[in-house]
């Protein structure tokens, strides 16, 4: 060993010695020794074992290693050798041209027979000096020959080695593959997926449930549908050339402009937000069809969802999703921009992600916004999103009215939920700070499947750690199999429960439930920031993404809206103006609908407009009403016609 850390012992030299039936001892014969206990006769004889045979190959390596350096020095030595052969050779070489030079230049006569002497004696020298060079020379070659076959022979067994090695680990993966065949015939879902571990606390969120150690985690697998596994070469389209576009990485930061808050804030308690005009110094340059588009930012929990073969496991990951969705607004303070009536938004991430999004304003007053993304790898997720929000003087509550949907193509499953509500702290004193409260259930309508989530609103005095999110994740029966537990800005951990009992009541008077759970396992963490971005909005890597112009986009979509894109710019003051001018448009393209409808005896604006690529329906499997995407939209890109669109910027 070249460099050993203090307390190390060579095993080449090491003494193995055995005490009793449990202890042995490791030392090197001087100041380093060990004492060592096993926990029985047969552990110890393992260890014992295991020593003796790891000393064994630290001689022989030590051995190899001590033949391999005299080799190196013996060659080394001839090397030495041929050198200074070299150095004679071109020595007696230049004397003897030297004589043959003067031989030349004598006259026949009594210096003949001298000058032939001394050539005959340098020639000789020559001749030796050659020899000694070419003997060095056939005995490197015969020692590098010897040792060259050994080296290869060596190579050839680590060679045999590795192979052998390679088909041992092929053949272990053939029967864990099988194991887990079977063990999905006997069992449902992974250890893996596991969530909360530690005692349930006191608070009042959680007083009905109470959640005790993880026990130790058995092997176990996570269920997927075999077929899911394989390449989906048949839906996706064929390979193309064309690289995968460089989506920018920067925006322009964000200027630090002066603004009364105040003369602004004291005419609009008690009102609805999407009523009030706000200049730009409150917004982001990101419109709200953006904003809803972001919920896709941890899009490859959908994409593990669709793998599946489980309801219930399936069920962990939409639930993941749900909380996922809320990590980009924790600071996040600003206000996205109340998109005009008619103005979509594209999110073209097929080629990358394997998905593709659209988002239509489809109402004005109340604001509502129809979203719809489908993917490749198997889900379509929709919703239809209304905003009710309050200003209440110290604080804003924004309260998303409607459903979200999400729906796999190959088990049918069809899961629903809605949003919680936002507070933004602090609107006149203070620094600004966002807090989601409220609960979630998330439903599968096909097989009655149910994750009840709990937002632990923030509370100073709380023993709980901030934007807590805990759930449970029962079948149609009522009866539990995973809890979740985790916060809607950082990760998200579940685990399976194993047991569960009644135990003491809550603070309500309710009785608590207690259960047992396997180690928990991380199911969702958020991407971190990327560099700078308290000078971009606090915009994560796909916010920075979302405003990016494109080529080929509808023109009513929202990277085309002028207002936005000033202020993105910096142009704060042209940004406002292009803002009002753009509110006044929409004001008389609504009066002279309005003026229409009154003529034709219609219904009422808001009935009579009809959006341009969604369509209300009522849905059978929730019950509910909303718009769902009727089609045309990505064709009518393909082909670059877009003269359906209305002019609204």
């Amino acid at each position: 060993m070249g460099h050993t850390c203090r307390g190390t012992i060579n095993l080449a030299t090491a003494n193995i010695a055995v005490e009793d039936s449990c202890n042995f001892v490791v030392s090197n014969g001087g100041a380093q020794t060990y004492h060592l206990k096993a926990s029985s006769e047969v552990e110890r004889q393992r260890w014992i074992t295991a020593l003796e045979l790891a000393k064994a190959k630290a001689v022989r390596m030590q051995d190899e290693s001590g033949e391999i350096k005299s080799t190196l020095r013996t060659l080394s030595s001839k090397v030495e050798d041929l050198t200074t052969c070299n150095d004679l050779i071109v020595k007696h070489g230049s004397a003897l041209q030297r004589s043959l030079s003067e031989l030349e230049a004598l006259r026949v006569g009594a210096e003949m027979g001298e000058k032939i002497r001394q050539v005959t004696e340098r020639a000789t020298l020559f001749r030796i000096t050659s020899n000694a060079m070419i003997n060095a020379c056939r005995d490197f070659l015969s020692i590098a020959q010897m040792h060259s076959k050994r080296w290869q022979k060596a190579l050839q067994t680590e060679r045999d080695q590795r192979i052998r090695l390679e088909e041992t680990l092929e053949q272990l993966a053939k029967q864990h593959n099988h194991l887990e065949r079977a063990f999905r015939g006997a069992t449902v879902l992974p250890p893996s997926l596991s969530g909360v571990s530690g005692k349930g606390d006191a608070s009042d969120e959680d007083d009905d449930n109470e959640f005790f150690d993880a026990m130790e985690d058995p092997t176990g697998f996570i269920t997927f549908d075999e077929l899911s596994l394989a390449s989906n070469s048949e839906s996706l389209p064929p390979l193309e050339l064309e690289p995968v576009r460089q989506r920018r990485t920067r925006i322009p930061d964000k200027p630090n402009y002066y603004l009364n808050l105040w003369s602004i804030m004291k005419n609009c308690i008690g009102k609805e937000l999407s009523k009030i005009p706000m200049p730009v110094n409150f917004n982001e340059p990101l419109s709200m069809l953006q904003r809803l588009s972001e919920d896709l930012e941890y899009y490859e929990l959908l994409d593990k969802a669709a793998k599946c073969h489980n309801s219930l496991e399936q069920m962990c990951y939409v639930a993941a999703f749900t909380v996922s969705s809320y990590s980009t607004t924790v600071h996040r303070t600003g206000k996205p921009f109340n998109p005009l009536l008619g103005e979509t938004f594209e999110l073209d991430r097929i080629r990358e992600s394997g998905y593709r999004s659209l988002c239509e304003q489809v109402s004005h007053h109340p604001p509502a916004a129809a979203h719809h993304a489908f993917s490749e790898k198997g889900w379509t997720l929709r919703q239809e999103i209304t905003l009710a929000s309050k200003f209440r003087g110290k604080y804003l509550s924004i309260m998303p009215l409607g459903s979200i949907q999400c729906i796999f193509d190959k088990s049918n499953n069809q899961y629903s939920w809605k949003k919680v509500t936002t507070t933004v702290h602090n609107i006149i004193v203070g620094k600004l700070w966002i807090d989601q409260s409220g609960e979630i259930d998330v439903v599968n309508h096909k097989t009655g499947d149910r994750c009840h989530l709990k937002f632990a609103p923030y509370s100073y005095f709380s023993r709980d750690v901030p934007r807590k999110v805990t759930g449970v994740v029962t079948d149609k029966d009522g009866k539990a199999h995973y809890v979740l537990s985790g916060t809607w800005d950082e990760k998200m951990e579940f685990s399976r429960i194993m047991q569960s009992s009644k135990g003491e009541n809550g603070t309500e008077g309710k009785q608590r439930t207690v259960y047992q759970t396997l180690k928990p396992k991380e199911i969702w963490r958020k991407n971190p920031l990327p560099d700078g971005a308290e000078n971009m909005y606090y915009f994560s890597s796909l916010a920075l993404t979302l405003n990016e112009p494109e080529e080929g986009v509808a023109p009513t979509d929202s990277r085309r809206r002028p207002d936005q894109r000033l202020m993105e710019e910096g142009r704060w003051d042209e940004a406002n103006a292009e803002k009002q001018r753009l509110e006044e448009k929409q004001r008389s393209t609504r009066r002279e609908r309005e003026k229409d409808a009154v003529k034709a005896a219609a219904t009422p604006e808001e009935e009579n407009y009809q959006a341009l690529w969604f369509e209300k329906i009522n849905d059978s499997a929730s019950g509910e009403t909303l718009h769902v995407y009727k089609g045309g939209y990505w064709e009518a890109k393909e082909q670059g016609g877009w003269e359906m669109c209305p002019d609204i910027f």
